[in-house]
């Protein structure tokens, strides 16, 4: 029925048909039957099956063997059946699973389908992001062209304007050169004009205007002559006056000479004295120069130090307990800040160097 060809012939089958003889009688009826098979093919029906059939179930009702064919063949009914319902069975399950696999196939194709076109709607989407951005970007460019294109018109506009006041400033400037050109050259026609009219008169008005300086200058020529010879005529004969002159100019020359050989001394003083670094005006000895120069301070000082060389000196350490090195050190250092300050020196023997909060 389903295609898993015939099934053979039953041990059942075989002993029915060894019962009824049906291999002995075919052979033995084998004529007969050809005969009659002669006498009937012309009809188009052949009824030999159906005798042989016939023959066959009278020759089991009159064998021993019927009830137990009988059995045979209703176990082998039953177990066609059950094979049956087993192959129906299976092809149920054959159609079970193919309908599971047609569902997950089915399963598959739409998960790929919803995935193509999530694909699709993604890639729709960034093309329609690019669409947008290059939009964005087209009209952002277009906007940027557009203010360009207005500042070159600006700037157009501005340099035709400047040139254009250029031209005018040039143009108005030209004619100011050349109306003041044209004044100038009237004036100056108008001028030679008026000089070529009053020749006479300026050549005449020059030579009294020469005549008169030159007389001028004959009269004060004369008259300072006259005083000057009078003044030294009157001088020479009076020896007081003479003496008195020569007196005074002999004065005036020493005293430029003095004033300035005294200046140079002082100068050179001044410079000695600002020129001297302090440190050696500090820690120089006192000379007798300086002590008359300055006699107070220098008696001062000599007493100070006559006091203070009467006094035993003190040592500083007694009663402390020291590093024989460090202690000699410390001496040291404490004999010579004593010298130091009974000689009236600024302190800069000594140079105390180490991190902070140490002591020093």
């Amino acid at each position: 029925m389903f295609g898993f060809g015939k099934p053979k012939e039953s041990p059942g089958q075989a002993a029915l048909a060894g019962m009824t003889g049906g291999a002995g009688s075919s052979g033995g009826s084998s004529g007969d039957k050809d005969k009659k098979g002669e006498a009937y093919r012309g009809s188009g029906f052949d009824p030999t099956g159906l005798e042989r059939a016939a023959k066959a179930a009278k020759q089991l009702d009159q064998s021993k063997w019927a009830g137990q064919a009988l059995d045979i063949i209703k176990m082998q009914e039953q177990t066609e059946q059950m094979n049956y319902q087993s192959k129906v069975a299976e092809y149920q399950a054959y159609a079970k699973q193919s309908e599971i696999k047609r569902v997950a196939e089915e399963g598959q194709e739409a998960r790929r389908t919803l995935e193509a076109q999530t694909e699709h709607d993604k890639r729709r989407a960034q093309y329609r992001d690019q669409l947008e951005r290059k939009r964005h970007v087209d009209e952002m460019n277009a906007q940027k062209y557009m203010r360009e294109e207005e500042v070159r018109r600006q700037e157009e506009n501005v340099r035709r304007q400047e040139a254009i006041k250029r031209k005018t400033l040039e143009y108005e400037a030209e004619l100011r050169q050349k109306t003041e050109l044209a004044r100038v050259e009237a004036e100056t026609r108008g001028r030679i004009r008026q000089e070529r009219e009053n020749h006479d008169l300026r050549v005449e008005q020059a030579r009294v205007e020469a005549e008169e300086y030159r007389n001028t200058v004959l009269e004060s020529i004369k008259l300072a002559g006259e005083t000057v010879g009078g003044g030294i005529k009157l001088f020479l004969s009076d020896n007081e006056k003479m003496v008195a002159a020569v007196g005074t100019l002999s004065a005036m020359a020493l005293g430029i000479y003095t004033a300035k050989v005294s200046t140079g001394v002082l100068g050179r003083f001044i410079e000695a004295r600002l020129g001297k670094p302090s440190l050696v005006r500090e820690t120089s000895r006192t000379s007798v120069l300086a002590a008359l120069r300055r006699p107070l301070h220098s008696t001062a000082t000599l007493a100070q130090r006559l006091l203070r060389g009467r006094k035993q000196p003190h040592d500083a350490l007694t009663g402390v307990v020291l590093d024989p090195r460090l202690e000699e050190r410390l001496r040291m250092v404490a004999t010579s800040t004593f010298n130091t300050k009974k000689n009236q020196a600024p302190f800069r023997h000594l140079l105390l160097h180490g991190p902070p909060g140490t002591g020093k």
